[in-house]
């Protein structure tokens, strides 16, 4: 089969098989792929780039999943977890600088006082703040109750990834016990957005053992659960883990960033109005990744506000980029950035995705 750009600016959707082959896509019809998915981006989302202020909260975690640095299994992290003044100077920082959203992330935990704690500080941020700063999670699986309870102190979005839509490969990641499971991952999913969050989840690109047909089926999954954003990267594989012996079988790097921009380019075309990340692993292969991610179809960037001493200690890969930068440097090298991709930055704004005001009714967004 032909790639066409006229025909598939006809279609309102794309079959798995013409993704499959837009994924495969070279020279010529590679450049048609990202044109067209500028051109939806500028008639979907806007020039419009959303700051997400980051906060690596914890890099403690229950689970110990094969490809990830700061797993359970892994001895060679000095385990942390921010205290309540660097998160609150985190949360200054970012409503000073008019982020208007905020990202706490850490590996997975639950309990009680865990749970407590998360849901304090939320009230904390939204009270400083006077609810003008946007919270999103990205805390793992939790119950149904922590998800209600969280999102009623003030948390408005949650980032729950996937990692890869296909259960055999889900399996082949993960350790198979009681902390990982693919449908619990799916129910997980299925109660954020029951209880009223904006959802987010996402896919690693170029895995060991991945497919272009995995990669058309993640797509179509983000497509048919009907997201309202999404974060997917390259993989990069991290020497203290399982997956690391596999890295000579990889495909090399320049590829699986290649691989990742036309993933970027296909979903903006696939889901015109939804919220997309330019994730860091973009930037550490390649120096301009976020930009390129940018001018691929992403409308979203998450600048680290994480304190600098903690964040060699939270490596998901290895090689990230901005570990030693301060938060004022990483918001001026990140502005220059996307004016260098011809987009501006939306200071002031939630930056909610059109996606989801599509889908809520009596909905106001900043």
């Amino acid at each position: 089969m032909e790639i066409n750009v006229e025909n598939i600016l006809r279609k309102s959707f794309l079959s798995k098989e013409e993704l499959i082959l837009l994924l495969g896509s070279t020279g010529e019809e590679k450049k048609q792929v990202f044109e067209l998915a500028q051109q939806v981006k500028a008639e979907g989302v806007g020039k419009k780039v959303y700051f997400r202020g980051l906060i690596e909260y914890s890099n403690l975690c229950s689970k110990n999943c094969f490809y990830c640095g700061i797993r359970s299994g892994n001895p060679r992290y000095a385990r942390y977890r921010m205290t309540d003044k660097e998160v609150m100077e985190a949360v200054d920082f970012a409503y000073e600088s008019r982020y208007a959203s905020l990202v706490v992330q850490a590996g997975e935990q639950s309990g009680k006082a865990y749970v407590d704690h998360i849901e304090s500080i939320l009230k904390k941020i939204h009270q400083k703040t006077n609810g003008e700063l946007h919270v999103t999670l990205s805390l793992g699986e939790q119950s149904e109750e922590t998800f209600r309870r969280w999102f009623e102190a003030g948390a408005h979005r949650y980032l729950l990834r996937i990692e890869v839509s296909n259960p055999a490969l889900y399996s082949r990641l993960h350790p198979m016990d009681r902390h990982h499971s693919y449908a619990k991952r799916l129910e997980a999913l299925e109660m954020l957005r029951k209880t009223g969050y904006q959802v987010g989840t996402g896919v690693m690109i170029g895995l060991p053992y991945q497919t272009l047909s995995d990669l058309a089926d993640d797509l179509l999954f983000f497509h048919d659960f009907d997201v309202d954003m999404v974060g997917m990267g390259p993989y990069i594989e991290h020497q203290d883990t399982p997956l690391y012996q596999y890295r000579d079988q990889l495909l090399p790097l320049k590829e699986r960033f290649d691989l990742s921009l036309k993933m970027v380019a296909l979903l903006r075309i696939l889901m015109k109005d939804i919220n997309i990340a330019a994730t860091t692993a973009m930037q550490t292969i390649d120096p301009q990744g976020r930009e390129k991610a940018l001018m691929a179809g992403a409308n979203v960037i998450m600048p680290n506000l994480t304190p600098v001493k903690y964040r060699e200690d939270y490596l998901l890969y290895e090689n990230k980029p901005c570990i030693d930068e301060e938060a004022a440097e990483c918001r001026g090298c990140l502005e220059a950035r996307i004016f260098m991709a011809g987009d501006e930055i939306a200071y002031g704004e939630w930056g909610d995705s059109a996606h989801y005001k599509k889908r809520t009714r009596n909905y106001d967004q900043k």
